[in-house]
Formats: C-alpha cells, structure tokens, sequence
C-alpha cells in the first residue's frame, strides 16, 4: 500500500526542464473568482438593489497603467442580479475602498459616512483651535492695555512744577 503513494519522481540524467514550453499569459488576463459586494448598489439597467455582501462569479482584471504607490488597481466584472447587466467595481487603494465604475450607481457607502464624521470632529478641534488662540491674543492685548494704562496715570500725577523740584 505504501508503493503507491511515493512522493518522489524518477528523472533521468538527460532530463532539461527548460525545454519544457511555458504558456506567456498576457498581462491583464481575467480570472474567474468569487467574489462578495463590498458596497450597495443599485443596478441603472433595471433599478435593481444589490447589498453589501452579495456574493457574486465574477471576472477580476488587473488595470493596466493604473497604480496607487506601487498598489495594483484591480477591476472586478459583475452582473446583475435580476438583468445581468455587466457592472463594473474598481478598487480605490487611495481612500482605502471600492468604486463602482460603470453599470450601477453606489448608495450610502459607510466609508463616506465616517469621513463625514472625522471632518466634523477635525473642524471642531480648528475651531477650539482658533478659539484658543484669540482668547490669548485677547488676554495679552488686555494686559499690554492695563500697563499702557498704569503708565499713563503715572505721567499724569507728575507735573512739571514737581519735577523741576525734585531736580532743584
């Protein structure tokens, strides 16, 4: 039993694995995989809704000429649920996210709604910011005046008759 399930493979000594033809695949082949929805869709053929996590056979392509930082950009092919119209979905390794490229519109996609969220909270730190920033510009405007003030009420209680006293 154990004879047929041997591991090794006998080679003769003449045998040159470079002789062996080799398929050229072109560069941006398709493959067949599966694949799940990252986003929800609604299909513009027929108005179809397609939700997040929808499994789909679908086509992936790499993009020819299209990188983000060295990051392939893929392109995945599928078709609709109802018309099998072809939709097509690009990865966007910038914002860390998919695209829908043609065939079908994106809806609420929760990436949009947490950018909306970060600029609400960066904008209000700006803004506490800022108000920071001219509450102390206030306060040392304030104390420059008080000073300036001081000065003023010193030069006004010395007269020139006390002066050319105090000189004499």
């Amino acid at each position: 039993m154990g004879e047929r399930k041997s591991l090794n493979k006998y080679y003769s000594p003449d045998f040159n694995p470079k002789k062996i033809p080799r398929l050229q695949k072109p560069k941006n082949q398709q493959k067949k995989i599966r694949f799940m929805l990252p986003l929800r869709v609604r299909c513009n053929t027929c108005g179809n809704y397609m939700s997040e996590g929808t499994k789909f056979n679908c086509r992936q392509e790499d993009v020819i000429n299209e990188t983000y930082l060295g990051i392939k950009i893929l392109s995945f092919y599928i078709k609709c649920t109802k018309c099998l119209a072809e939709v097509i979905i690009k990865t966007d390794p910038k914002n860390s996210s998919y695209t829908v490229e043609s065939g079908a519109t994106c809806l609420y996609n929760g990436v949009e709604e947490k950018e909306k969220k970060r600029e609400v909270t960066e904008n209000a730190l700006e803004s506490l910011e800022r108000r920071t920033v001219v509450s102390k510009r206030e306060i040392e405007v304030m104390a420059a005046l008080d000073e300036v003030k001081s000065m003023k009420s010193r030069r006004a209680s010395v007269s020139v008759d006390s002066m050319l006293e105090a000189l004499s």
